[in-house]
């Protein structure tokens, strides 16, 4: 198939299409599997693949997902392109074979480097050791595995993410591929070669000679370079690689002396020296934070030495640098933005400026060879920017490079590395991942917003598993940008989904534009099946924004757990607040015979429960971990009473019940065990798990606020009748965490709450005597919410219970304009952190924008 100007006009209008000429886009793509636009071939793609969904002869019948899974990133797959977050390919197999059969479409609409893709193929073969492991895992778990090849149709709005997927997901000869790239890195070599050269030298540092008395020439691994500071007491020049690298320990020192006047300095009091240079890119001069090179790593024979740069070498980058580059090589200005743009204050502002003119000539010839290639142009962008630019952070001590993960910090001591013996050596590891992924052709890239998958039909993915952007933990065009000013084909950040000031994207866009993805997803799932959300921040408001679109979107949460990548980016290992784990949200669209039962019988008790059983349906029934059972904490009482109230909520209507009534009628109609409650036709496999393992304990509560308060009384009381007396210094020793709350004394949570026998014993009521303790209850935190509407100005002490009663009140009064208002008034952080005073704020807004 080919990729015509007229079939780009077809798609231009929508959201996502790329910053570039027409030209570079159909250079790029590999129509039908792969364009680097909005693909219009997906459509052919569903009519051959695709199961129309219908109702009727549906049997489709999963629990979510719920063991954690750990998965390390030592793979050769993996590794094989950087991308700024990866999710295990072999975690994501697990998910796919949980949830689909084979022959089924999986779906990603944030791809990245298209690991879901490959995960969906390799569910045909994968290696007999990681078979066997697997095939363990499920058995535990009395499942048999179907093996066989899932197809998928992977989206993201970036050209070089999709570039990158395309070329996990549809590799090529892996011999012929070796072949041209010989071929290539020949012609390189010959022509490039010698800027690479350095004179072996021996350990007084004089050159080598060879039987014929020539001089021995080594081959650049990587030249080392230093910043060059000015002393703040002497006013000169020192080389920070001299005056602060502990050679012996390899170490980088914290203080030095300065070598001119012995004072004693710290880099963050050192001024950067610079240096003015011609651009003969730009054709102007320019000013720059000053480099030198201080270190050569050679190889001799296959040995490796190392040495000082000496005349040789710095005359040999001389000579480059006056030089012309006879290639094309991107010069594009640096994009706006904190990221993209943190170096200019030492002259890196255009893309060519992260490069020493040696690997910036090396890499325009290769480009010139390989940009036809689309296997090539994979290997190329698998070495740069890793290897090739400033940001390759030299380690001391450790001898080798790498980037920083998420940033495009330039570093005080960078590895200007050999650029052919670099490609020369990814070559051959793609070699071998073309080799593993020889069977894993055919899955469709499609470069695109989420917010637009017109080429898609509603009902037609069978299951989804996706990893959304952070909120402003990565910002992925700015990050790009080097990349694909290389592909010549940019990101178009319109519809970026990120927090990020300088787009004028904050909290509550970033949660519009995930609500308008989440909303598209939900259209093309079929009913009754699953999306699996990874996700990983740090900050409480993020995750409640990605768990709130969700729910708006239509989806409902059965469960959440933990993915373990080993490993933290550079962001998350050094936040103080970083939970070092990705968290899996599983979410399933409900089917479609109860959505329609459910809006005949809105605001009905009946509606209620055809709620309640239809998710008691898809929440997991036993979670075993190591021979032990896990509490199932989505089948208590009061999250199934939040889950049917934000069901509610977030379709506007009116929530017939109030909690005692609700966990009344649960008592009545479902059958309860360890305080979980499951199905008729649930419950006898519970119990037979019971009857053979033991329970385990439930987690130690954190009492952030009133509620949780009220749930840690509430589970000690269960245990037995206690006493305040009893009770109080066990209440006191819990863990706390509060700022803003307002929380009352324990004597008056057991008033509101418990009842009392006749030894002075605190119990958990009978739920036919909790209904009129919850009026009273409501009727004091309506009293106090009260109090708060003629406060001026931000609320900053009260009862968040109080708060949530109210919000409850003045919904089903369908007084919206009040909810903004006492919202207003909240500590926007408050806000923002609690998942039911946030569902109720977004909803107002949104019933007063109609």
């Amino acid at each position: 198939m080919e990729l015509t100007k007229e079939i780009l006009d077809s798609v231009r209008n929508i959201e996502g299409f790329p910053i570039a000429d027409d030209e570079d886009i159909i250079r790029l793509s590999d129509p039908p599997y792969y364009t680097a636009c909005p693909n219009p071939f997906i459509k052919d793609f569903i009519e051959k693949y695709g199961k129309k969904y219908d109702e009727k002869t549906d049997d489709y019948n999963v629990e979510p997902y719920t063991a954690d899974i750990s998965e390390g990133k030592n793979d050769p797959i993996y590794n094989a392109h950087s991308y700024h977050t990866k999710v295990p390919y072999k975690a994501i197999m697990r998910y796919i074979l949980h949830y689909t059969k084979p022959g089924d479409i999986v779906f990603d609409g944030f791809c990245g480097s298209g690991m879901t893709g490959v995960a969906a193929a390799m569910c045909e073969s994968p290696d007999p050791e990681f078979k066997f492991v697997l095939e363990k895992e499920f058995e535990q778990r009395g499942k048999k595995i179907e093996w066989g090849a899932r197809r998928a149709i992977l989206c993201d709005l970036s050209p070089a993410a999709t570039f990158i997927a395309y070329n996990y997901n549809n590799p090529v000869d892996p011999e012929e591929f070796e072949k041209e790239a010989k071929r290539i890195l020949e012609e390189v070599e010959k022509e490039c070669g010698w800027m690479y050269e350095t004179i072996h030298v021996n350990k007084y540092g004089k050159p080598e000679t060879g039987f014929g008395g020539e001089i021995i020439k080594g081959k650049i691994n990587y030249t080392v370079w230093s910043d060059v500071f000015i002393c703040p007491s002497c006013g000169q020049e020192i080389v920070f690689w001299d005056v602060a690298v502990d050679k012996e320990n390899g170490e980088v020192l914290d203080s030095f002396n300065c070598p001119f006047c012995n004072a004693l300095l710290k880099k963050t009091i050192l001024e950067r020296a610079t240096v003015t240079v011609y651009d003969r890119a730009l054709k102007e001069y320019i000013v720059q934070a000053k480099q030198v090179p201080v270190l050569i790593n050679y190889s001799v024979n296959g040995r490796r030495f190392e040495k000082k740069p000496d005349k040789f070498d710095l005359e040999l980058l001389q000579k480059i640098e006056e030089m012309d580059i006879p290639y094309w090589y991107p010069t594009d200005r640096m994009p706006e933005g904190d990221e993209s743009r943190r170096n200019d204050k030492y002259g890196i502002t255009h893309v060519h400026h992260f490069y020493t003119k040696r690997n910036l000539w090396v890499l325009s010839c290769l480009y010139d060879k390989v940009k036809k290639n689309r296997r090539l142009l994979f290997v190329f962008t698998a070495v740069n920017p890793r290897l090739a630019t400033k940001m390759s952070v030299y380690r001391v001590g450790k001898g080798k490079s790498n980037l920083t993960s998420g940033t495009l910090y330039v570093p005080s001591f960078n590895s200007d590395y050999n650029l052919i013996e670099s490609f020369t050596t990814k070559i051959k590891s793609i070699k071998n991942v073309f080799k593993s992924l020889n069977g894993n052709v055919g899955n469709v890239i499609s470069t695109n917003s989420m917010l637009d998958l017109r080429f898609l039909p509603s009902n037609s993915i069978d299951y989804i598993f996706t990893d959304p952007p952070y909120g402003d933990n990565l910002m992925y065009s700015e990050l790009n940008f080097i990349w694909e000013a290389w592909l010549r084909v940019f990101t178009n950040n319109k519809t970026e989904a990120i927090i990020n000031k300088v787009q004028r994207k904050g909290l509550s866009e970033y949660q519009e534009l995930m609500e308008q993805c989440f909303k598209e997803m939900y259209r093309i799932l079929k009913p009754g099946r699953w999306i699996t959300v990874e996700f990983h921040n740090t900050k409480n408001a993020v995750w409640n924004a990605i768990q709130e679109a969700m729910l708006r979107a239509g989806f409902v949460i059965a469960n959440v757990r933990a993915l373990d990548k080993k490993q933290g980016s550079f962001k998350q290992v050094t936040t103080t607040t970083a939970t070092k784990q990705d968290l899996i949200i599983s979410a399933y669209k409900p089917k479609e015979s109860f959505e329609k039962k459910f809006y005949l019988e809105v605001g009905t008790e009946e509606g209620v429960w055809e709620f309640v059983r239809q998710h008691l349906e898809k929440l997991p029934v036993v979670v075993e971990n190591n021979g032990v059972l896990e509490y199932i904490p989505e089948r208590q009482a009061y999250l199934l009473y939040d889950a049917m109230v934000a069901y509610h909520v977030q379709r506007g209507l009116s929530i017939p019940m109030g909690a005692a009534e609700f966990y009344k009628g649960l008592k009545e109609r479902f059958i309860e065990r360890d305080g979980m409650y499951f199905l008729p036709s649930q419950a006898p496999k519970y119990e037979e798990k019971r009857y053979r393992l033991e329970l385990k304990k439930q987690l130690s509560f954190v009492i952030v606020d009133e509620k949780s308060a009220i749930q840690w009384i509430r589970n000690e009381l269960e245990k037995q009748p206690q006493t305040y007396q009893e009770l109080q210094p066990k209440f006191l020793k819990a863990k706390h965490e509060f700022k803003h709350e307002k929380l009352p004394e324990l004597l008056q949570l057991l008033e509101e709450n418990f009842l009392q026998d006749k030894n002075g014993k605190w119990y958990v009521p009978d739920v036919n005597k909790q209904s009129d303790l919850e009026k009273l209850r409501t009727k004091n935190l309506l009293r106090e919410f009260e109090g708060y509407l003629s406060v001026k100005g931000k609320l900053k002490v009260f009862r968040t219970e109080a708060i949530r009663a109210g919000f409850k009140d003045l919904w089903q009064k369908k007084d919206y304009k009040t909810i903004v208002k006492v919202a207003e008034k909240l500590p926007e952080s408050v806000l923002q952190e609690d998942t039911v005073l946030l569902m109720y704020y977004d909803n107002a807004l949104t019933r007063l924008g109609e």
